[in-house]
């Protein structure tokens, strides 16, 4: 069986927006670009909206959406491009119920294609992004907040500069890619740039498929990570178990060291080995201990996981490296049983990579 280089990933509100432009569809999209206080949800995040009333993302924790779809249709009929804002100080962020304080700018803008050519984001330009996505290839989405510019930009350097992208925001948007934070940045023309970065989404890679697998890859899909169920022993890898999960893709019956090199790490994948056999977790840790994940877990006990650090120290890995594996894996909480262990593994790596200070082992 041949391991695909990417397994499929969960649709995001780019895909949506792609996917319904393309049925002929006019489509708005919604970005938030600039937030300020205890806004509910950061800059960047995204929702589409098509003419059929078909919404995707969200903006805020549900207190403006009403309004921004309201705008989009407008937006969708021939009305141009525009930066809604949301404040305490302001009357409409008491009418649609944003009154916690913070404040909230979300630029709206409709998709160019057959069934909206009043649109301005080309469509073109979205099938790119939707595709590097995809392909797990980072890149920055560049716009004017007038909804008139739109770059979509890969390799950048402080070499050259992109055509139509001004020079003088070169070093914005590497800081920007780096640190896979949107930024609001002037031209020296005046002109306001919203650079978005856009990252693959969380992958979480789970080695053995036995019952707290099954937990982990159900609430992994449900908060947004692209999870696969690795596990050479076909009578647990099964998708009778993992009901949603298709063979040969987002189930592998390969041996873990083999399907992670052909899946292909990046800093966007997290690895939880779960099979307390050590000739499958061994492989698996000295893959992911050489690879950029941003965590990688490995179920046992302390004294299991003892063993299994002075194994990988034979072998040649560093004390330095070997930190890296959080063992016993997940947070202190407590747990008991296959879901809330599960529970716990998901959450130590939420906060990781959210760089959360956090408990740490809880020793099973």
């Amino acid at each position: 069986m041949t391991v695909p280089l990417s397994a499929p990933q969960p649709l995001t509100p780019l895909d949506h927006a792609l996917l319904w432009a393309r049925e002929g569809h006019a489509v708005a999209l919604a970005t938030v670009v600039g937030t300020w206080g205890s806004s509910p949800r950061p800059a960047g995040s995204l929702m589409a909206i098509s003419d059929t009333g078909r919404v995707e993302g969200s903006v805020s924790g549900g207190c403006v959406e009403t309004d921004v779809i309201t705008a989009a249709q407008a937006i969708m009929a021939g009305a141009p491009p525009e930066v809604l804002s949301y404040g305490v100080s302001s009357a409409r962020a008491w009418e649609v119920g944003l009154a916690c304080g913070g404040k909230l700018d979300v630029l709206v803008e409709a998709v160019h294609s057959p069934a909206c050519p009043s649109g301005t984001l080309p469509e073109a330009l979205l099938a790119e992004a939707c595709a590097k996505q995809t392909a797990r290839t980072g890149a920055l989405l560049a716009r004017t907040l007038d909804g008139v510019k739109h770059l979509l930009i890969s390799d950048l350097t402080t070499e050259s500069t992109p055509p139509g992208f001004p020079a003088e925001l070169i070093p914005a948007a590497l800081a920007c890619l780096n640190s896979g934070r949107c930024r609001n940045e002037p031209d020296a023309q005046g002109m306001d740039w919203f650079l978005q970065p856009l990252t693959p989404p969380p992958r979480l890679l789970i080695v053995g498929a036995v019952h707290i697998a099954q937990h982990l890859a159900l609430m992994a899909r449900m908060t947004g990570f692209s999870p696969v169920v690795i596990d050479p022993r076909t009578a647990l890898a099964t998708p009778e178990r993992f009901p949603g999960f298709i063979l040969g893709e987002t189930l592998l019956t390969e041996w873990p060291d083999d399907a992670l090199g052909e899946l292909g790490v990046d800093n966007m994948t997290a690895i939880v080995t779960l099979t307390h056999d050590a000739k499958l977790d061994d492989p698996t840790l000295e893959v992911a201990l050489r690879s950029p994940a941003f965590y990688v877990g490995a179920l046992g006990s302390r004294t299991t996981q003892a063993s299994r650090v002075e194994r990988l120290r034979e072998i040649g890995f560093s004390e330095q490296e070997t930190s890296r594996i959080h063992g016993p894996v997940g947070l202190a909480i407590g747990a008991i049983g296959a879901e809330e262990i599960a529970l716990s593994i998901l959450a130590q790596i939420v906060a990781v990579r959210r760089k959360a200070a956090l408990a740490n082992n809880p020793g099973w």
